[in-house]
C-alpha cells in the first residue's frame, strides 16, 4: 500500500529571508486584528480572509495562494503545510505561557513551524535576546510572519493612544461551549495609507526587529543551513505549534530539536490528539520520542472533551549528552 504520509514533492531548500529596505511597503492595504489574552500585550496579525481574497496581488513565487484557493484546502502536505492559519493549539500556548509569567529575558527563542509568528513576536515583546522564525514555505515568511513582526514592532504608546481614539484592538479570548475563541476586530489600511501609527517611525530601524532573523525550508535542510553557522545557534526555548500532524516528518522535526536546542532548554509543543486524514497526532509522536531516548516529555495542559488538545514540553533526559 502506497504510504500517503509521504511528502507529495521534493522538500524545499532552506534559505534565510532579509527584510526589504523599506519594510513598511508589506503593510500596504493590509488589513490586522488584534488578539489579547490576559495579562498578554496585545498581538496584532493579518486577517487570513483578506490573505484568501488578495491572493492573486500578492507576490508568490511557490503558488500556494492560488493552489489552496483551488483546492480548497488548509494543507497540501510537501507543498503547502498550513502557515498561512493561525490554529488553535496556538492559543492555548499563548494561555499556557500568560498563566505561567514566562517574560523570556535575555533568551534565544526558536519559532519553528511559525506560519503568523504570534509565539516569537509575544518572545520579541518579553525580552528575548533573539527570535527566529522558520517556516516551511517561503512565502508565508516573506507575506504573513515578516509583516506581522513589523506590526508589532510599534511603540506600545502610539499603540494604546490609536486604539483609544478609534476604539479598536479590545479583543479578547472568551469562552464559549468549553473552547476559547477569539473575538476579533479588523482594522483596515484605506487608501494604501497606513494610519498615523504605522507612519510614525522607520520601522526598519526598529531595536526589535534587530533581534530576529528569517528562515524557510524543510526541517533538515534548515537544521543543514544554521549548523553551518560559528557559533552554531542554540536556542532556550523552541516553540512549535501543530506540526505533529504527518508522521513521515518526525525524523527530521526530532533531528532538528535534538541539535538546536541548549544543554537546558525547553521545547514547548502544542497539538492535537489525532490529525483526522493525516495520520499524525501526540500518542504516536509521544512513542516516537520514547523509542529515540533523547527527550522527556511531560505534560503541561490538557482538554480531554471534544477535539483533544495538548501543551507539552520537551527537555533532555537526564543523563544524554547533547551532541
Amino acid at each position: 500500500m502506497e504510504d500517503d504520509t509521504k511528502p507529495a514533492e521534493p522538500v524545499k531548500e532552506a534559505k534565510e529571508h532579509f527584510l526589504l529596505s523599506d519594510p513598511q511597503y508589506l503593510l500596504r492595504d493590509a488589513v490586522s486584528e488584534t488578539v489579547i489574552i490576559g495579562t498578554l500585550p496585545p498581538l496584532h496579525f493579518l486577517n487570513e480572509t483578506v490573505f484568501e481574497k488578495t491572493a492573486s496581488e500578492r507576490e508568490d513565487g511557490e503558488k500556494i495562494l492560488s493552489r489552496t484557493a483551488e483546492q480548497r484546502s488548509d494543507l497540501i502536505s510537501g507543498v503547502y503545510e498550513g502557515g498561512l492559519k493561525v490554529w488553535e493549539c496556538t492559543y492555548d500556548l499563548l494561555e499556557l505561557i500568560e498563566k505561567d509569567g514566562e517574560n523570556f529575558g535575555g533568551k534565544a527563542v526558536l519559532d519553528l513551524g511559525c506560519g503568523a509568528g504570534l509565539l516569537g513576536i509575544l518572545s520579541l515583546q518579553r525580552g528575548a535576546r533573539q527570535v527566529h522564525f522558520q517556516d516551511y514555505n517561503s512565502t508565508v515568511i516573506e507575506q504573513l510572519t515578516v509583516p506581522n513582526v513589523i506590526l508589532n514592532c510599534q511603540e506600545e504608546d502610539e499603540v494604546d493612544s490609536e486604539d483609544d481614539k478609534e476604539g479598536r484592538g479590545k479583543v479578547n479570548i472568551q469562552e464559549e461551549d468549553g473552547c476559547k475563541k477569539k473575538v476579533k476586530e479588523k482594522q483596515e489600511v484605506k487608501d494604501g495609507i497606513p494610519p498615523p501609527k504605522k507612519r510614525a517611525a522607520d520601522v526598519s530601524q526598529h531595536p526589535l526587529l534587530a533581534k530576529c532573523r528569517f528562515f524557510s525550508g524543510d526541517w533538515s535542510t534548515f537544521l543543514a543551513l544554521v549548523k553551518k553557522e560559528d557559533p552554531q545557534p542554540k536556542y532556550d526555548i523552541i516553540f512549535t505549534s501543530e506540526t505533529i500532524y504527518n508522521t513521515a516528518y518526525y525524523p527530521s522535526l526530532h533531528e532538528t530539536l535534538h541539535k538546536l536546542l541548549a544543554p537546558d532548554g525547553l521545547v514547548y509543543l502544542a497539538t492535537k490528539s489525532h490529525y483526522f486524514g493525516v495520520g499524525g497526532g501526540l500518542h504516536l509522536f509521544e512513542s516516537f520520542v520514547e523509542q529515540r531516548g533523547v527527550f522527556s516529555l511531560d505534560h503541561l495542559w490538557d482538554k480531554e472533551e471534544g477535539l483533544q488538545r495538548h501543551v507539552v514540553v520537551l527537555r533532555f533526559a537526564k543523563g544524554h549528552l547533547n551532541k
